[in-house]
Formats: structure tokens, sequence, C-alpha cells
């Protein structure tokens, strides 16, 4: 599908235009990016390397580190670099590609905490037959579907906005290329259009907080009957 769009690049405001508090905001993001790196890549490897971190706990977490890092890298280096150089534009192209990894692995994130959370109530409320439901082919599957339910999240968000026109302007009043900035460029009426993205976004965190809830309410009422005084261990 061929984007039908008139412009090949975007003009990002960025969070300031002012060149001295550029240069402070380049320091401290550059500052959190690394650390936020080094942090994730240290979980990383001692996860994968380790001999006593085999659980499915620190495989997902591991696997949510993972995604962090390449989360925070398709847009931090961006924006570290613009407040660096002072250069805010983006090619329409690697604003797409940066549209869809934010989302794919944003997505990702949500749908891994989700089984994470699911893990956690496996091990509190089943510990006798955790190492069973949570055996390694389980959790690989589980894994995988978390990368499935981001990627077609990010697909369809991607499928709204690449086939709309655009036609000028060209500037967009954010720090990275997102869904809503770039909607209020469109040529055409975008009312149904932020409708179904706003659908989309919703319907991944409205089914991730009522699953949670559910399992919430499980374990409250398990600890309070399964357990002698068992609602006050929450």
């Amino acid at each position: 599908m061929e984007p039908r769009s008139n412009v090949t690049h975007f003009v990002l405001l960025g969070l300031t235009q002012n060149p001295k508090e550029q240069k402070v905001l380049f320091v401290l993001f550059f500052f959190f990016y690394i650390l936020t790196m080094l942090g994730n890549m240290l979980i990383v490897v001692t996860v994968t390397f380790s001999k006593t971190l085999n659980s499915p706990m620190y495989f997902f977490l591991a696997s949510l580190s993972f995604m962090d890092v390449i989360y925070s890298s398709s847009i931090s280096p961006k924006l570290i670099s613009s407040l660096f150089v002072g250069e805010n534009t983006i090619s329409f192209q690697s604003c797409m590609t940066q549209l869809f990894t934010e989302h794919f692995f944003g997505g990702s994130e949500v749908f891994l905490l989700l089984v994470m959370a699911y893990d956690r109530y496996v091990a509190i409320c089943k510990p006798l037959h955790y190492l069973v439901i949570m055996r390694q082919r389980v959790c690989v599957v589980l894994l995988v579907v978390s990368w499935v339910g981001g990627f077609l999240h990010s697909i369809i968000q991607l499928s709204t906005i690449f086939g709309l026109p655009f036609c000028g302007p060209n500037i967009i009043d954010h720090f990275f290329c997102d869904m809503y900035p770039l909607l209020k460029l469109v040529c055409t009426d975008t009312y149904v259009t932020g409708i179904l993205v706003l659908a989309n976004g919703g319907l991944i965190f409205t089914e991730q907080g009522a699953l949670e809830l559910v399992s919430f309410c499980w374990l409250v009422e398990w600890s309070g009957q399964g357990v002698p005084g068992g609602a006050g261990l929450l």
C-alpha cells in the first residue's frame, strides 16, 4: 500500500526551542537513557547466564527488559540527537518506522505484564501445581502471544495512518511521531479514524485492567478463605 502523501518529512517541535534548555535536556535524557539501557541489559544478561534464575518469573522479567530496551531505543536516540544538534526533521519513512516500533514493543509490554500477573497468581494461589502449569513450553507460548498481540496492535495503528493523505503542513507539535499528532496533519476529516485509534489502544488497556482486577479479586477471596487470617496478608 502506497501512502497518499505529498509530505516527505516532518518537523518535530520537540520539548523546547531554547538552545540552553536543549543542552540541559540533552544531558538529562542521555543520562537516563544510558542508565535504562545498562539496567535492562544487566537484567537480560544476568537471567540468561545465571543457573539459579531459571524460573518463569525471571524468564518473563528478562523478556520485559529486552522489550523495554527496544522500546526506549525507538524514541530516545532521535530525541537526544535532536536536542544535541538542533536538527528536528524526520523523514516520512522514519516516522512510520518509529510509529510501528513504539506501538509494537509498547503493546507487547502491556500483554507481557498481563502474563506476568497471571504467573504471580498461579504461584500464589496454586503453588503445588505451579511448575506443572507454568512449564517451559507454556511460558514460551505466552511470550509469543504477547509478541503477536503487540504486532497486531501496531500493524492496525500503522495501517490506519499510513494510507491517509498528508498535504501539509508538516510540523508535529511533539517530540516523536505518534498517532494523534499525526492525525492533526491529515488533510481529510479524521473523526472516525480517531475513534478507531482510540478503540484499538483503549481495548488493550481495558482488557488488561479488567483481567488484573479479576485476578486480584480471586486472590483476595483465596487468601481470605484458604489461609487463616489470610485477608491480612495482602
